[in-house]
């Protein structure tokens, strides 16, 4: 025991600053919000919306990305031939509304706060049920990391609890298979109102690389009311916990992120 408590004093303090300092070391392979340089686009090209695998990326007056379905793979930055889009690192994603994710040359509106009703009831304990709907352990392993000593998702009162019957809300992901659609309906039925459902990943907001496919539902939209959607396949730990913060009103509301024009 001894021992024991001798190392954990060498080990110091582990929890991260972020948000009141500066945010942990994102790997170098990250790829954060694309930038879409308009004036580069050579007339008539569309290299870019061929080459998406989900078809998150479309040609009409200008180059627009839905980061709702964007895998954040480099198809589209390799396949320009005049590098008119890129990707940032820029790691702040997360919006209230999905048509907010389809974005190009406009920024990015991020997430605002709940309400001022919820944040009285949320704002300071947030219990949520995760629901993996058919999810492939990505996006479910980035959530799960948020627990760790190192990140310490309570230290904002946030906790993911068994029970829905304990819980405020649901926190989902995967495209939500025919085999659970059912069983997220029932764990949101079974949580008290009021509830609040976010949606972490590019298949829980769309479909992914799933979408269109007969057994799947497109992601969680069509099942319950989503109130927080959390891009990426699978999104960064640190995005994900940026938007939660952000809805519970912990960090600036109303920020606009570097999508855009450069």
């Amino acid at each position: 025991m001894i021992r024991s408590l001798r190392a954990r004093l060498h080990q110091g303090h582990r929890t991260m600053s972020w948000p009141d300092g500066p945010a942990p070391e994102l790997p170098a392979a990250f790829r954060g919000a694309p930038v879409v340089d308009a004036a580069k686009c050579p007339e008539g090209c569309r290299e870019c919306a061929d080459a998406c695998p989900t078809d998150a990326v479309s040609i009409g007056p200008s180059v627009a990305i839905d980061l709702g379905r964007c895998l954040f793979c480099p198809e589209c930055e390799r396949s320009c031939p005049e590098r008119a889009i890129t990707y940032s690192r820029d790691y702040r994603l997360a919006t209230r509304t999905r048509e907010s994710l389809v974005t190009g040359e406009r920024e990015l509106v991020l997430a605002d706060a709940l309400d001022e009703k919820l944040l009285r009831l949320f704002g300071r304990s947030l219990k949520l049920r995760q629901v993996s709907a058919g999810g492939c352990n990505a996006c479910e392993a980035d959530v799960n990391v948020l627990a760790t000593i190192g990140w310490d998702l309570g230290r904002f009162g946030i906790q993911v609890v068994a029970s829905p019957r304990h819980a405020d809300g649901i926190l989902v992901t995967g495209p939500v298979t025919g085999n659970m659609r059912l069983a997220l309906e029932k764990t949101w039925a079974a949580v008290p109102a009021p509830r609040i459902v976010i949606a972490v990943g590019a298949c829980a907001i769309s479909g992914g690389p799933y979408a269109g496919l007969p057994d799947q539902q497109d992601g969680a939209i069509g099942s319950v009311p989503v109130d927080l959607f959390v891009p990426g396949c699978p999104p960064h730990p640190l995005t994900i916990l940026d938007g939660m913060l952000r809805l519970l009103g912990k960090i600036e509301s109303g920020e606009r992120a570097v999508v855009g024009a450069s």
